[in-house]
């Protein structure tokens, strides 16, 4: 790709919506930027508004460096897309030992199997 084709790919691409998180660094000063759908892509500035505008610029740097090495830009993580439910079939042993475990810890099924799948 030209130096043009890929200025272009990357202005389309910065049209997306991405989430991002603003973590305060209490031990250095300042705030840290991530987008957790661009792996990798952080910044950090000494107010809010500079970490902001850093992270903007550290995504439009990210993205370059994805076209250009001709990788694929994730699609924004859209939450409404999922329900936060699945069904799912298990042997009757597997669901008596999971019912007992949750009634021993005294929560809920549902929240035992969550805390399981958290930690894998």
């Amino acid at each position: 790709m030209t130096t043009k084709e890929i200025e272009n790919k990357v202005d389309e691409l910065m049209k997306r919506k991405y989430k991002f998180e603003l973590i305060e660094d209490t031990d250095e000063g300042g705030f840290a930027v991530s987008y957790p759908d661009l792996q990798g892509c952080v910044s950090f500035g000494e107010t809010v508004e500079e970490a902001i505008a850093n992270g903007e610029d550290a995504r439009r740097e990210w993205t370059w460096a994805m076209v250009e090495d001709g990788k694929t830009v994730p699609e924004p993580f859209d939450a409404e897309e999922y329900s936060g439910q699945f069904r799912l079939r298990m042997p009757k042993s597997l669901h008596k030992h999971l019912a007992e475990r949750s009634k021993k810890e005294g929560i809920s099924m549902n929240q035992y199997c969550i805390y399981i799948l958290s930690q894998a």
